[in-house]
């Protein structure tokens, strides 16, 4: 009988517990206040006036040097960030087998030019004597043919200090204009190796633009055409002219290289920048384009997002494909329909099931 008892009182305590935390739980229920928040209508976009095509800010005028021999350097003689005049001492190398070899080549030309002399002046005497029929036509040959030979060696040796000059100037690495050094690759007490870049130089101010267009639409772009580059980084939108037009796709993949020479900007724009090329030619085919606000966007690491109105009044955070940027707006290719809204501002923090009233 006290077994029976006992089961009945355990049954009872956990009943008793169970309806406690049925109460707890009601307990937590979220009542927290709806984030107010506004919405848009997806702009849907079925001809563009203008194609758009990325591209890359370069330097007008830049070069990476290097130098065609091998050797220690000595000295470095500028940094990052320094203007440099036309002519100036950037890298000096070792050139200690120059002057050594420079040293022969002298001793080389004074060896020839006495021989020379001496070969010129039996020369002339021969050839008096040969007039006056006091030597004969052979050893009037001898003579020419020894003449001949001291003037080409000598000519040989001055060819020879030539190439050793022309030697020193690689191992003195000047700035072949006015700029500024953009990067330096090597330092005192390195090996120089031919062909490597040392220092690379540019002129600040004079900028292009390196588009690559399709094969589809290369035939619209003409040299000269005003185009719109907006530059990503800083949100600016920029003025140029169409310098250059490829007429060949062999080694870059099937695009066309166009370059864009950037009108001068008081912009705060340097070299590796990426754009957005708009060129102000009608599209081959009109396609209906999906356009939200670059303000909407949700980033999330490589991922991004948009948050739209879900059926219960609740924020839900759709992932997107995007394609190109047009101006203050972007291409989204898949994740939003044209028929959709998405929240551009809201009064609160938003996150995936929030309560939100659309205001």
């Amino acid at each position: 009988m006290k077994k029976y008892i006992y089961l009945l009182t355990l049954t009872a305590t956990a009943f008793f517990i169970t309806s406690c935390g049925s109460e707890d739980k009601k307990g937590v229920e979220d009542n927290s206040p709806a984030i107010v928040v506004k919405t848009s209508q997806v702009e849907a976009n079925t001809n563009s006036p203008f194609l758009a095509v990325s591209g890359k800010i370069q330097a007008a005028n830049s070069a990476d040097l290097s130098t065609r021999m091998m050797g220690y350097v000595n000295k470095v003689h500028v940094n990052v960030g320094d203007k440099v005049r036309k002519g100036q001492l950037l890298v000096s190398i070792n050139n200690s087998d120059l002057q050594a070899k420079r040293a022969q080549v002298n001793a080389s030309i004074t060896e020839a030019t006495a021989a020379f002399n001496n070969a010129q002046k039996d020369y002339n005497r021969f050839k008096n004597l040969f007039a006056e029929n006091s030597a004969s036509q052979k050893e009037m040959d001898d003579m020419t043919a020894n003449y001949e030979m001291a003037k080409a060696r000598l000519e040989s040796a001055n060819q020879m200090k030539n190439e050793v000059n022309a030697q020193f100037t690689y191992s003195n690495i000047t700035a072949p204009f006015n700029g500024t050094i953009t990067s330096k690759n090597v330092e005192a007490g390195n090996m120089a190796n031919p062909g490597a870049p040392l220092i690379s130089i540019e002129t600040p101010g004079h900028f292009e633009v390196m588009a690559m267009v399709p094969e589809s639409e290369i035939s619209a772009i003409k040299k000269g055409t005003t185009v719109d580059v907006l530059v990503k980084s800083i949100n600016q939108t920029l003025k140029g002219q169409v310098a250059e037009v490829s007429t060949s796709a062999k080694n870059t993949g099937g695009q066309y290289l166009v370059k864009i020479a950037l009108d001068k900007t008081d912009a705060n724009i340097l070299s590796g920048m990426f754009t957005t090329v708009q060129f102000p030619v009608e599209r081959k085919a009109a396609t209906a384009m999906v356009l939200i606000p670059t303000d909407a966007i949700i980033t999330n690491g490589q991922l991004s997002g948009v948050y739209t109105v879900s059926q219960s009044n609740t924020a839900l955070l759709r992932w997107l494909r995007l394609g190109r940027t047009f101006g203050d707006q972007v291409e989204v290719l898949s994740g939003l329909n044209g028929d959709e809204a998405y929240i551009v501002s809201a009064e609160g923090k938003l996150y995936n099931g929030a309560k939100i009233s659309v205001q």
